[in-house]
């Protein structure tokens, strides 16, 4: 999920949100074909660390394991721009989405315990689940909530939890049923997080504690991922965790931390390269662990490493055509597709100021985690094609520079693109109506109440259930104005429009992000607002 980010991010979103594999490659400058053919030797500790300077990463731990050893558990960088204190394997960072497949796993052994099946309609284990659709709600299975094919659009209803709100867990999904579907009950896949959060709430339902409890009872505990938390607050009175790093302006600052408790069943969890080690260790052998005991049945492992719902890729360009894979899919918690005749098993994670990744690939018993403090997904998709040619026995590649190239390129073709949007804008018009006539509140039928308010000569829009979504409204053009956010690392910035009515009243309000490298999980194109009726 999430955030404006130096077109590096739409790289990580094609592995993080799982809508394209590859990210759409733009031509690559002359001479890189053959800087890719003379590629140095892979070395972890060059190449990591030249990934960190390519990319303007702060941070980064690595985790490696292959044939059920632990191969490196390793830290690059420092936990905060500014303090010498050095990344190591001990390190905690949020995972994020890398999350979903703990709950996935949750959801595995309450299978195996024979408290509830795959199939099992949703509203047997949550009676008062609710989508936007009646037939949708009593078809809806435990399974469906997994595989992002409910029919909700790309991160739907994701500012019900993001940036952090004041909505309990309940409330985001009783509020769930006011989402509308954007296609077909399992017409086609699209990423979204609400459904995780669902998945979560069930968990804690069936095992009578949190999922946070559950989890570290029945998973972190007996794996021995001790330095693992489920909660932000918790991370932070540890000795050894990473700050958030966000761009600001262009340049990477380290940022507050989000706490998005509301939502752990999609992005609960924050850990680091020892413990997740220990994670991809058992998950390659099929859910037995160190003392031999099954975590989860070998069945149930197969299952979540199992198509589920197809997934679209998009053709690379040719310096990149050995990253195109001939199936994409997803399981359960986890994507799935090939890699050099391999089949690999992976997620990505996204929240502010921390992007992780994750990748299995079984036959090869090889595991590899990349966790970054940055918003910086080249950085991470550059060294896991380093390291899996490696272990694979390939001919190096020069990943870090064709991803940095292309990212340089992606980032050029959006500035042109707003360019062009404010050169051909009508710069002189103005709104239809005095300035304070767009004051009030307004209300979304899914997200509720957000205010316009005049304040020292200026417009301020802000979110009533989100605090830190507060912004200054800029006149654009005509009746459209563009908030422009007072958290600044948010990259978010968007534009308003009003519809009028004949007599000159305001209709409507709708949003749409100024950049296509905002995030998805800032759905402002989903809100519709109406002018609160005044008592």
């Amino acid at each position: 999920m999430l955030l404006k980010k130096p077109l590096a991010t739409l790289l990580m979103l094609a592995f993080a949100a799982g809508a394209v594999i590859n990210a759409p490659a733009s031509a690559a400058p002359e001479g890189t074909v053959a800087a890719a053919a003379t590629a140095p030797a892979f070395d972890l500790d060059r190449d990591v660390n030249l990934a960190l300077k390519t990319f303007d990463v702060p941070g980064i731990a690595i985790a490696i394991v292959k044939d059920g050893k632990v191969v490196a558990t390793k830290g690059f960088g420092v936990r905060r721009l500014g303090n010498p204190a050095p990344v190591t394997g001990k390190t905690l960072f949020e995972i994020a989405s890398n999350s979903k497949a703990f709950t996935a796993a949750g959801l595995a052994q309450l299978v195996d315990d024979g408290k509830l099946g795959w199939d099992d309609p949703v509203t047997r284990h949550l009676p008062s689940f609710q989508m936007a659709d009646a037939y949708v709600t009593h078809a809806m299975t435990v399974r469906d909530l997994l595989v992002h094919r409910s029919g909700l659009g790309l991160g739907a209803g994701d500012l019900l939890w993001w940036p952090t709100t004041t909505f309990s867990t309940d409330e985001i999904i009783e509020r769930l049923r006011h989402v509308k579907l954007a296609t077909s009950f399992r017409g086609r896949y699209a990423y979204d997080n609400l459904l995780y959060i669902v998945a979560g709430k069930i968990i804690a339902q069936k095992s009578g504690k949190s999922w946070e409890e559950t989890t570290r009872e029945r998973i972190l505990a007996p794996l021995g991922m001790n330095s693992t938390t489920t909660n932000v607050d918790e991370m932070l009175k540890t000795a050894d965790y990473s700050a958030p790093h966000s761009k600001i302006n262009g340049k990477a600052a380290a940022v507050k931390p989000m706490p998005v408790q509301n939502a752990v069943g999609a992005v609960g969890i924050q850990t680091n390269a020892e413990d997740i080690a220990k994670w991809m260790q058992v998950l390659l052998d099929e859910g037995k662990m160190e003392d031999g005991k099954q975590l989860f049945s070998v069945k149930q492992a197969r299952e979540m490493w199992s198509q589920q719902t197809p997934m679209t890729f998009s053709e690379p360009k040719p310096p990149l055509a050995a990253t195109k894979p001939n199936f994409a899919a997803y399981g359960l918690g986890f994507q799935l597709r090939d890699y050099r005749g391999r089949k690999v098993a992976m997620h990505g994670g996204a929240l502010q100021g921390f992007y992780s990744r994750i990748l299995m690939v079984p036959e090869e018993k090889l595991g590899v985690a990349i966790f970054t403090n940055a918003e910086n997904g080249p950085a991470m998709t550059a060294l896991q094609w380093r390291i899996l040619d490696n272990y694979m026995g390939v001919a190096p590649t020069d990943w870090i520079r064709l991803y940095a190239e292309q990212e340089a390129e992606m980032h050029k073709e959006e500035l042109a693109r707003q360019g062009k949007l404010t050169a051909a804008r009508a710069a002189r018009s103005k709104p239809s109506l005095p300035l304070a006539s767009y004051n009030g509140d307004y209300n979304d039928a899914w997200y509720g109440t957000v205010s316009i308010r005049q304040e020292g000569g200026k417009q301020l829009m802000s979110f009533s259930r989100t605090p830190d979504l507060s912004g200054t409204l800029e006149h654009f053009q005509h009746d459209t104005f563009i908030v422009r956010w007072k958290e600044r690392n948010f990259n978010a910035d968007a534009y308003v429009t009003f519809a009028l009515n004949p007599d000159g009243s305001i209709e409507q309000m709708k949003m749409a992000p100024v950049s296509t490298e905002t995030d998805f999980s800032y759905d402002f194109a989903d809100l519709s607002f109406t002018p609160a009726k005044k008592p």
